[in-house]
């Protein structure tokens, strides 16, 4: 007996190719949902078996004494079932080959008359996504959709998030009679529903130059708040080990200049900047904007009570507690015991509070102190200018 991985394209005879059809047309038995069986061209054996998770497909296969088809839309090597059940195939020592078809990427990119090869693909069929990192690498980014997550609700959270703007374009029902191409900004198709097989398009997000971490701090819009020095937020980065994927909280934003840092290291994660102050918030929108750091979220209010909802962190700055230390850190590490913390302090009374507060959850305080001075022209000379220095205290930091 032998596997045949057959890719049925848009799902219409026309975009099948002949190599599937032939394969369609030689099984003694064809497996796959219901949806693909009931389109199948004419010719086909009657012998069909329901099964979608590569569990029911292989318990399937193996009843049979006859090659077997087993059906994917699209194509098997495009975000299919095919996945799953190519390693149970495998183990089984059962022979396959796998027929490569037409996929909706392909489909619309035909239609729009353009390259894919430069897009980012995404699957949001069946199963959550980030829509708002996917935007943001510099490519226009596909979207596979489906179930509760369709091209609506993505654009829905791209407009969210300020990019309402970006244009898409929503394919429903590709290679149908019915198909439908749909151009708009981003905020006009939100919320909208759409047929089950569609997919979008949505092209790239602005996106600010990539650099190492320490921005100079004429780079941030500032006003009258106070905010973390370029030498201190580089600081603050490295201790944190900031990843790509992180959840990051940052306690007592100010500016947003860490947060925004954050944000730009940990592209495909998310960072939560947290400020009471109504100055500030504004000033954490604006740099948010100028620095297209769109996975960055303003959170309004006081630590630790707007805390609650945040998702658990990978990592947490505190650059300002107003009194509240202990409940901060105690917040973070019952939400994630393994988060990594960073606190700053210039108080001698904070640095005390910081290492207590770790001490206090059996965790090591180790203690960095930062002093900068920086040049400054007097005359024909030139002096040395120093800023506070700044106390770096760090639990679960060693990585």
């Amino acid at each position: 007996m032998r596997v045949v991985l057959v890719s049925l394209g848009g799902g219409t005879p026309e975009t099948i190719t002949a190599e599937c059809l032939d394969a369609l047309r030689q099984a003694g038995c064809i497996l796959g949902a219901k949806r693909l069986l009931l389109h199948l061209p004419q010719g086909c054996t009657r012998n069909q078996i329901i099964a979608i998770r590569p569990s029911e497909l292989l318990e399937a296969i193996l009843r049979q004494q006859e090659d077997c088809a087993v059906v994917f839309s699209g194509d098997a090597g495009f975000y299919s079932g095919a996945r799953g059940l190519l390693p149970l195939l495998t183990e089984h020592g059962i022979p396959f080959k796998v027929l490569p078809g037409i996929s909706s990427v392909q489909l619309l990119s035909a239609r729009l008359g353009r390259p894919w090869q430069d897009w980012e693909l995404v699957s949001a069929h069946g199963r959550d996504c980030a829509a708002v990192q996917a935007v943001t690498h510099g490519k226009p980014a596909f979207f596979l959709t489906g179930g509760d997550l369709g091209p609506g609700e993505i654009c829905r959270r791209l407009a969210e998030a300020g990019l309402g703007g970006l244009p898409a374009v929503v394919g429903e029902n590709l290679s149908y009679p019915d198909e439908k191409i749909t151009l708009s900004p981003a905020a006009e198709l939100a919320g909208r529903s759409f047929a089950p097989l569609s997919v979008l398009l949505v092209e790239a997000a602005p996106r600010h130059p990539r650099r190492c971490p320490g921005f100079p701090d004429e780079a941030f819009l500032r006003g009258a708040v106070p905010m973390t020095k370029q030498e201190v937020r580089a600081a603050v980065l490295a201790k944190l080990a900031v990843r790509p994927g992180d959840i990051l909280w940052d306690i007592g934003a100010g500016t947003g200049s860490v947060s925004v840092e954050m944000a730009l290291t940990a592209e495909q994660g998310a960072v939560y900047a947290v400020e009471c102050g109504a100055e500030a918030c504004e000033l954490i929108r604006e740099n948010r904007e100028k620095f297209s750091a769109w996975n960055l979220h303003l959170v309004e209010g006081f630590a630790p009570d707007v805390l609650t909802d945040l998702p658990a962190p990978d990592g947490v700055f505190a650059g300002g507690t107003k009194g509240n230390m202990d409940k901060i850190v105690d917040m973070a590490l019952e939400r994630n015991p393994h988060a990594r913390i960073c606190v700053s302090a210039i108080a001698l009374e904070t640095l005390a509070a910081a290492a207590a507060a770790l001490a206090k959850r059996g965790l090591e305080a180790k203690v960095t102190q930062i002093s900068v001075s920086r040049s400054r022209a007097a005359g024909k000379l030139h002096l040395m200018t120093a800023n506070n220095p700044v106390f770096l205290i760090t639990g679960n930091c060693d990585a």
